[in-house]
């Protein structure tokens, strides 16, 4: 399992690049901080999950709400002639439906506190149909959790807010740029799956649906390209419309039923705190890995590398080697790749190529590691098959089309 090898890897090059540099460094500080790290990357681990906690009860009790008032099923009907394509393993009108479709919209507008949950109320219902082997992967499972990972994100809330906070000139000018990246590391998920579970991606519907969505955001992205100025509001008004539009849509629909609401969410929020401890112990074994091969230096004699490898082969347009560490660490925390976004702001300027390319590589795919962990920790499967290496892929694909890109928006 890719997972696997991945994790005892961070670990074992962590180990020997700490030993070598107290050996043969005399590094006598290297030890004690990456065991520090460790610590901390614990405590981050469970602070993480706390705080997703009242997130997870609040949300899936009011899926619960919804799903109770026949609003996923209304929601699964829309979605229901290109999910029968993409999961055919999932029953026509399966609540299952409902959830992704709320997950993938909440993605696309970067609510992640609304997307998390949809996202884990989604992969329980398909751990229901999972019932020839409930410890792996099934196919639906996999394509589900690789369009997450591959991250299509219409209007990047939080990038742009960090840009703005580190005093950007132009918050909006990675708008465009992201916009595309995504949309290609999604085409290549989507594409990578279909290969392995033989789906034909030619088949009418599919290509109406994607042909739909395309005309769609090229129509959003020619508006606010245009109007640049009116993105951080657009996105502002539309997110919170768009949330609390779910909310009233579920309400009405629940007291049209005549069901009784409170019982209902508490019922589904008791749901939430049950995943919420389920994800704890996989999020910590992801975020120590993490954390060692980072305070190791390993990332950065990475970096080094890279960069001398590039120059000895000819390639002198190298200044997006400087903005790798954020795609190098986006895979596995958001938070870590967070941090060196803002790090690489305060290094070369929010506006330069690089701050720019950073802030592209930050919202060029999701957290695939992370997201591994976490939504099949929750379900408690062990076999992932191969979703680490088709998230890997969406990962390759979203780096270089941002570097591509950059290179035509930035330069």
């Amino acid at each position: 399992m890719v997972l696997n090898r991945v994790w005892i890897g961070m670990f074992i090059i962590a180990m020997v690049m700490g030993f070598s540099k107290l050996i043969f460094w005399q590094d006598t500080h290297i030890l004690q901080n990456m065991m520090d790290a460790l610590f901390e990357s614990s405590k981050s681990g469970f602070e993480i999950a706390l705080f997703m906690t009242g997130s997870l009860c609040l949300w899936m009790g009011l899926m619960k709400i919804g799903e109770d008032g026949g609003a996923v099923r209304i929601m699964s009907r829309l979605v229901s002639p290109l999910f029968s394509r993409l999961f055919p393993e999932v029953p026509k009108d399966h609540p299952a439906l409902g959830s992704m479709m709320l997950n993938f919209s909440a993605n696309m507008l970067g609510l992640d506190n609304a997307a998390t949950p949809a996202g884990l109320k989604a992969m329980k219902d398909l751990q229901d149909l999972n019932t020839e082997d409930p410890k792996k992967a099934s196919n639906a499972q996999i394509m589900f959790l690789v369009l997450n990972a591959s991250g299509l994100t219409i209007i990047p809330v939080s990038i742009l807010a960090a840009r703005m906070a580190n005093g950007s000139t132009e918050p909006a000018s990675v708008f465009l740029p992201i916009l595309i990246t995504t949309y290609f590391a999604t085409l290549g998920g989507l594409t990578f799956v279909s290969i392995r579970q033989k789906i034909n991606l030619f088949d009418k519907v599919i290509i109406a649906y994607i042909g739909t969505i395309t005309a769609l955001i090229i129509g959003l992205m020619f508006f606010l390209n245009a109007n640049p100025d009116k993105i951080n509001t657009i996105s502002s008004v539309i997110s919170t419309c768009i949330i609390f539009g779910i909310i009233s849509f579920f309400f009405g629909l629940a007291l049209k039923a005549k069901i009784n609401m409170f019982d209902s969410f508490i019922e589904g929020a008791k749901g939430g705190f049950q995943v919420a401890l389920n994800i704890i112990p996989y999020l910590i074994a992801m975020l120590a890995a993490v954390a060692l091969f980072r305070s190791c230096g390993a990332l950065t004699d990475l970096m080094n590398m890279i960069k001398s490898g590039l120059f000895i082969v000819g390639l002198k347009a190298v200044e997006f080697v400087d903005a790798l560490p954020v795609i190098f660490m986006k895979p596995f925390s958001g938070s870590g790749a967070r941090g060196l976004m803002v790090d690489t702001y305060n290094s070369f300027g929010v506006d330069s190529f690089v701050g720019k390319l950073a802030a592209t590589f930050q919202g060029s795919t999701e957290t695939t590691f992370y997201v591994i962990a976490v939504y099949f920790g929750s379900v408690k499967v062990t076999n992932t098959r191969y979703a680490a290496s088709a998230g890997i892929f969406c990962d390759v694909i979203g780096g270089v089309t941002a570097i591509l890109v950059a290179y035509l928006f930035y330069n």
